[in-house]
């Protein structure tokens, strides 16, 4: 048979990566070759996000924008997957008939096949997640080769009023402790010195077998060789326990850092948001955690304009951020999705106001990020070298341990040399809002 070129497109979080990655994976390199290049392509895959409506509308401007290349390319397919199509199958099927193949999240591992059928027929495959890869499931990885995300488990029972994910991607299903620690021991293997675990909510790992299970994970996988650092991203206030924090705070593998989205700190809103959590617990909580792992990066997400949220409850979360608790945070607007709870509360916010509290918010955290940014003037961390400098192919640019993959700043190296992948001392020279500067010093051991 003819070898097709695919181009993938992967959108949203880390997660929709994984699924990607895997998805590559299952085909056969006999039959599909990879390519960076739309125009090259026989086919484009597009694997897209439906979690907020600025999600929705970035998947199906992809959707248009590909379908174009079945004029002025050489496409002749067009797939679109993930959790676009799990939602709204029928609806793309009507609306978009420039789309030849729609399939949902639980058909990931049936790509090939799929793709063979539609290219006679055009071809509908959505049924309820139920999907879980594992150590054995090929993966084509995109990400660089020094760093590599690993899915701990898929779905989620916490059913947050706001969140359709628990519709797309089922109940929680947690991959066994031995698999994870094999797919990592299998990415170190191949040159990954940086590992961030993953799902919905990382923190309820192991829950679906009868207990939380986190920590016994994250303790196997500290003994695996050569890993550099290991980062635990995703992390529900309400499951994080001493034995996680313990962990963090003393195992030198794993990064001082923790992903906590709260969401909101007015105990009204939480509770109308079904988090089972409140603002003492979390307090009580960030306290714990500032004093148990000094050095430690918090990181957190918020919600600008849940229903019904006041002036006053607004006012308490600015506070609340202005308190500098956290070193980054990321802002969404509420977004109202069909079929959760909170689509249907009265006292929905207008898109305008939720946009200026959101703007608001981010403007607050930015003169924090910047204050916590210049205190580590001075200071040497150790740095991941990820390449070049965009601007200038002179200098390196790297991230420390304090810094997330795709979601934090940089740290742009003026001094020194470097092999890209190496974990390097790098003494902190100066900084700007989001990123630092520094230079690599030869004579310090981390």
């Amino acid at each position: 048979m003819k070898q097709l070129n695919i181009y993938m497109i992967s959108l949203g979080c880390p997660k929709n990566l994984v699924d990607s990655e895997v998805m590559l994976g299952h085909l056969p390199k006999e039959r599909y070759a990879i390519v960076t290049d739309e125009a090259q392509a026989d086919i484009i895959l597009i694997n897209t996000c439906a979690f907020v409506e600025e999600a929705k509308e970035e998947s199906v401007d992809a959707i248009l924008d590909a379908a174009e290349y079945k004029t002025k390319g050489s496409c002749r397919l067009l797939a679109v997957c993930g959790c676009l199509p799990q939602r709204y199958s029928e609806t793309l099927m009507r609306e978009l008939p420039e789309v030849d193949l729609l399939f949902g999240i639980g058909e990931i591992p049936h790509v090939a096949e799929l793709l063979e059928q539609a290219l006679e027929q055009r071809t509908v495959a959505v049924d309820k997640s139920s999907y879980l890869y594992d150590h054995t499931t090929p993966r084509t990885r995109s990400s660089p080769f020094f760093s590599a995300y690993v899915k701990i488990s898929e779905g989620c029972d916490n059913h947050c009023a706001y969140c359709v994910i628990p519709s797309l991607r089922g109940p929680l299903r947690s991959r066994e402790i031995a698999s994870v620690v094999e797919e990592t021991r299998q990415l170190v293997a191949s040159g990954v010195r940086e590992i961030n675990l993953v799902a919905q909510d990382v923190t309820a790992f192991g829950l679906d077998r009868g207990k939380r299970e986190l920590g016994a994970l994250l303790k196997e996988l500290t003994r695996i060789d050569d890993l550099g650092w290991l980062r635990v991203l995703y992390a529900h206030p309400a499951g994080i326990d001493d034995e996680l924090i313990d962990l963090v705070a003393g195992e030198e593998k794993i990064c001082k850092y923790l992903d906590i989205p709260i969401q909101h700190i007015d105990d009204e809103i939480l509770g109308r948001m079904n988090r089972h959590t409140d603002s003492a617990g979390i307090r009580a909580l960030l306290e714990k955690l500032r004093a148990r792992i000094p050095d430690v990066t918090l990181r957190t997400s918020l919600i600008a304009g849940f229903p019904g949220e006041t002036d006053a409850q607004f006012a308490r979360l600015l506070d609340f951020v202005q308190e500098g608790w956290f070193d980054r945070i990321g802002v969404f607007r509420y977004s109202r999705e069909e079929g959760t709870p909170a689509a249907e509360f009265p006292d929905q916010i207008p898109a305008r106001i939720s946009k200026l509290r959101l703007d608001r918010l981010m403007k607050a955290q930015k003169r924090i990020s910047f204050r916590k940014n210049r205190a580590l003037i001075g200071k040497v961390e150790p740095v991941l070298v990820e390449g070049v400098n965009e601007e200038t192919d002179l200098l390196l640019r790297g991230r420390c341990a304090r810094q997330a993959p795709d979601v934090d700043g940089q740290v742009y190296i003026t001094a020194g040399q470097a092999v890209v992948g190496d974990i390097v001392p790098l003494r902190i020279t100066d900084s700007s809002d989001y990123d630092l500067i520094g230079e690599i010093v030869e004579d310090e051991e981390l």
